[in-house]
């Protein structure tokens, strides 16, 4: 691999990592605005409670009251597949009402028109 390609993808995980960070404050703070910008017309997630939301579900869903007070992630892992990105990591939440709790995601990005957009997302909590 060039060392050019090399500097490339570095930028890449950089920019991705950067990303999840902003993803996962969105969550926290219910940005709607954040998560339009960051998701793709076609994004998909799948909820910990089973449920299958496109793009305009999620951001109903995110509109609504919050409900955590904090989401950090752990062991984050980004794996890049030329144009697209899979983000796998596990979370640690604290709720508004003082529960805490634990969880794993993936999220999978991919580079469209230059950017890198969010299509899908698959979240579990963990008991």
């Amino acid at each position: 691999m060039s060392t050019e390609a090399k500097s490339v993808q570095d930028l890449d995980l950089d920019l991705l990592r950067t990303l999840n960070d902003a993803y996962l404050a969105a969550v926290v703070d219910g940005d709607v605005d954040r998560f339009r910008q960051m998701l793709a017309d076609d994004f998909l997630c799948s909820g910990p409670d089973g449920r299958l939301l496109d793009k305009q579900a999620f951001l109903d869903l995110t509109s609504g009251p919050r409900t955590l007070d904090r989401l950090t992630a752990d062991d984050v892992r980004v794996r890049m597949i030329g144009d697209v990105a899979i983000v796998h990591a596990a979370t640690r939440y604290a709720t508004l009402d003082g529960r805490d709790g634990r969880g794993r995601y993936t999220d999978v990005w991919a580079r469209r028109g230059g950017r890198w957009l969010a299509v899908a997302a698959h979240v579990t909590r963990l008991p």
